[in-house]
């Protein structure tokens, strides 16, 4: 088994007595930093320049992938159980965001799509299938994940790609698939399929196909697309007239496609926004870069007020992004029954807070924004790829429309009913049970992360400014849930659907926001308990994630103490100063 085999590195931070998770965790990512080298220099596989150079050729970089495959970075993606690495989803997370601070596509291109097609295999597949799968990464191949049909867009139950009875058992494959990342290059696909012609959930199924196993004169790989973003992805897609493929191929159950879809979104909807930080970092620490070395008016950019308000305003957004892609991935293992709403909230919300962050980075940056080659090339190219996070069959729109159904449910079962969600969802570093792929639910009605929020309120310390600007903060958003409550056991039947009306919509936005400010309360408890990282153990940070939140829902909080500023600033320098990530992990880089 490859797991726990990695080079033993330094650790990106003090792991908790005894865990041997972290340990293999804090490994393989100061592995995969010093082989990936500093992106900034002139020598290497991932340098910006090389990068950059591949984008402007829409291709990704041979090198780059090279290096990939001599990393085994496919491991990663295979359970430890078939052999792989992977052990826990927010490990994961942290394991890819290296990849994606060098490059969105090379991330999404190399592998991220294998792990969502390897999902609903690892969920719901034979033994057989796993094995062969497995095998499959194992040896370097690529998998893809074929839901999308552009007549239907995140309509997937409309899909009218199909797999008929064939005549001697098995399926024969009829229509065509669009929009896929890599179906030019792998092993396998997982296509979801009409296996009924009548209407209704159960009308669709899900089937592993092998590319060597099937008649190549039967299906043939479409054009590929040009996009604006992801430019050296492999997106094309895949045509089928008669292609006849065994019985084995069936995942799961037939009729079962779109439960099992369902939850293995809940999964990947939890892990990719999270690893999307590592971009958002880059882009942060150009700018930062930018701003000390830029002078007008006879000082730098960042003794500009505002120029030093956005950055460290872009800081704690992903703080509090990384804090909900946490308590998400965490939820997976700790939460399962709890996890549609959590993902759903995190594909939604982390994607568009760090393309908002970056837009107003941009402004900084000025003029030099627009440059696609050279120093602030690569902050371009983060711009242009990252929306990418938000489209497709898990896009914004469908993310909400997995929330909404859910609110009128949990305003009646769950808020200021259920228990906060335990201490263990909040831990940077602490060990995890397995993943419990059977125990994922379509909805639960329960919801521990809002919990946490209403419990803190009794929790919460209020002896420094700082401390009584949390529980003040606090104590507002919690009148703002019991807002959203009473609106959401208002909702109309209409409302309750994915055609619910823009209120509806912003419901869920909201929804989303609390939820952020749930995850934010929660790890700063838990750092404060653990002391073992000053700064995310003081309140001033989570006091003014908060208040970003507070006045993202429309409020008017009271003016910051003071402090609380100057504290995110000095971190924003310190760690641009000593290579330090801005997230939660505070692990240290390579430049």
């Amino acid at each position: 088994m490859l797991i726990g085999t990695a080079a033993q590195g330094t650790h990106d931070g003090p792991a908790e007595a005894g865990s041997g998770q972290e340990d293999r965790a804090a490994a393989r990512v100061a592995e995969l930093e010093e082989r990936f080298g500093d992106p900034t220099g002139t020598a290497g596989a991932l340098t910006y320049a090389r990068l950059l150079e591949a984008d402007e050729a829409g291709e990704l970089p041979e090198a780059g992938e090279r290096l990939l495959d001599e990393l085994a970075l496919n491991a990663d993606f295979v359970p430890a159980a078939h052999g792989g690495r992977l052990e826990r989803i927010d490990t994961l997370v942290r394991v890819m965001r290296q990849v994606f601070r060098r490059d969105i596509a090379l991330g999404l291109g190399y592998g991220v799509t294998s792990f969502m097609a390897g999902v609903n295999v690892w969920s719901s597949g034979s033994e057989a299938q796993q094995r062969r799968l497995a095998a499959l990464l194992l040896a370097g191949g690529k998998v893809s994940v074929a839901y999308h049909e552009l007549a239907h867009g995140n309509d997937f139950v409309r899909n009218e790609f199909e797999a008929r009875p064939g005549a001697s058992g098995g399926y024969v494959l009829h229509g065509a698939k669009q929009v896929i990342n890599n179906a030019d290059r792998a092993a396998a696909w997982v296509l979801f399929s009409r296996t009924d012609p009548g209407p209704g959930s159960r009308s669709h199924s899900v089937l592993f196909v092998e590319r060597d196993g099937i008649d190549r004169d039967t299906y043939r790989v479409l054009p590929r697309y040009d996009a604006v973003g992801v430019r050296g992805c492999h997106l094309s897609g895949l045509d089928f007239d008669g292609c006849p493929v065994p019985a084995s191929s069936l995942v799961g159950e037939q009729g079962r496609g779109v439960e099992l879809a369902l939850r293995a979104f809940q999964i990947t909807r939890s892990a990719v926004p999270g690893m999307a930080l590592g971009a958002a970092d880059t882009s942060l620490r150009t700018v930062v870069r930018f701003a000390l070395g830029r002078r007008l008016y006879r000082r730098s950019v960042m003794d500009i007020p505002h120029a030093r308000a956005t950055l460290g305003n872009a800081f704690l957004d992903l703080l509090t992004c990384d804090s909900l892609s946490l308590a998400a991935t965490r939820a997976v293992h700790l939460l399962p029954e709890e996890t549609s709403v959590y993902a759903a909230a995190t594909k939604y919300l982390v994607p568009k807070t760090l393309t908002d962050a970056m837009n107003d980075l941009s402004i900084v940056l000025g003029a030099r924004f627009y440059v696609r080659e050279g120093e602030f090339g690569i902050f371009q190219k983060h711009v242009r790829d990252l929306p990418v996070l938000s489209l497709g069959h898990a896009g914004s729109a469908a993310c909400q429309a997995t929330i909404i159904p859910q609110l009128p449910r949990l305003a009646r079962r769950a808020w200021f009913r259920d228990a906060p969600a335990p201490d263990a969802l909040f831990r940077l570093r602490g060990d995890l049970p397995g993943i419990p792929f059977d125990r994922l639910t379509l909805a639960s009605g329960r919801d521990g992360l809002s919990a946490r929020l209403v419990a803190a309120i009794d929790e919460l310390p209020s002896g420094t400014p700082a401390q009584r600007s949390v529980h003040g903060t606090a104590l507002r958003l919690m009148d703002e849930l019991r807002q959203v409550q009473e609106e959401s056991l208002a909702l109309a039947p209409q409302d309750r659907t994915a055609l619910a009306s823009p209120a509806g919509f912003a419901l869920a936005d909201r929804y989303a926001v609390l939820l952020a400010a749930a995850s934010v309360v929660g790890v700063w408890q838990q750092a404060a308990a653990a002391g073992d990282d000053p700064f995310l153990a003081a309140p001033e940070w989570a006091a003014a994630a908060l208040h970003r939140l507070s006045a993202r829902l429309g409020h008017r909080p009271a003016d910051l103490p003071g402090g609380c500023e100057e504290a995110v600033h000095a971190e924003v320098l310190r760690r641009f100063h000593e290579r330090r990530s801005y997230d939660l992990y505070n692990t240290p880089l390579a430049g």
